[in-house]
């Protein structure tokens, strides 16, 4: 190989290895933490709107359905104190008090 061809190969050798530290240092940029969570937070972001999207369209195309859906799910998260107040109709206690009424009778004869 001549002086020349060795020159050139020099020059071709530093211009890769500008290419590969600049590549390198792009690489390291986008792997930060923070630059990893900035995407995904964007795709978040970008997910959560194609959802909500979704959903207005679903309410807007059949508003009874999603209104019954909903109020069966709010019941089913209310069930608890719905069944605590029928209890209470039921036998009369109005006071809110869970007592049992063998509890509040005493029997003859017991002091």
């Amino acid at each position: 190989m001549s002086l020349a061809g060795i020159t050139e190969a020099r020059r071709d050798a530093v211009r890769a290895k500008a290419r590969l530290e600049t590549t390198l240092a792009a690489v390291q940029r986008r792997l930060s933490p923070g630059s990893l969570a900035e995407e995904a937070w964007d795709g978040v972001k970008d997910k959560s709107a194609d959802l909500a999207g979704g959903a207005l369209q679903a309410v807007k195309r059949r508003p009874k359905a999603v209104s019954l859906a909903l109020g069966a799910f709010a019941l089913f998260l209310a069930r608890a104190p719905l069944k605590r107040a029928v209890s209470r109709l039921i036998s009369g206690d109005e006071d809110g008090n869970d007592k049992d009424d063998a509890e509040l009778s005493v029997p003859e004869g017991v002091s």
